[in-house]
């Protein structure tokens, strides 16, 4: 790990409204090296508004997702995670995950 690449996992506060409604959606993510990773994947899931919950395994590259689709469109999950990765040190790529934890 590259201490210069160290995040903190982020905290939320989920809204009544978020909870209500939930799906559970399992990607696929390409490119997660280290827990840091991890936690930048997760980050950039749990601050969207909708997401209640994200579980990230960085060495598997399973990410699973519980999301109220009322509120946040599946394909913003994907764009998310691309995000994440916004910088010249990260590129994270996801997809639907076909089988689960």
């Amino acid at each position: 790990m590259d201490e210069q690449c160290e995040v903190e996992p982020m905290h939320k506060k989920v809204t009544a409204e978020e909870y209500q409604k939930t799906r559970l959606a399992l990607l696929a993510v390409t490119g997660m090296g280290c827990p840091h990773c991890a936690a930048r994947v997760g980050n950039s899931l749990i601050a969207l508004y909708g997401v209640t919950d994200v579980l990230v395994d960085h060495i598997s590259g399973n990410v699973q997702v519980t999301f109220n689709p009322d509120l946040v469109a599946f394909p913003a999950l994907l764009e998310a995670v691309a995000q994440a990765g916004n910088d010249v040190r990260h590129d994270y790529r996801a997809r639907t995950a076909n089988t689960g934890w």
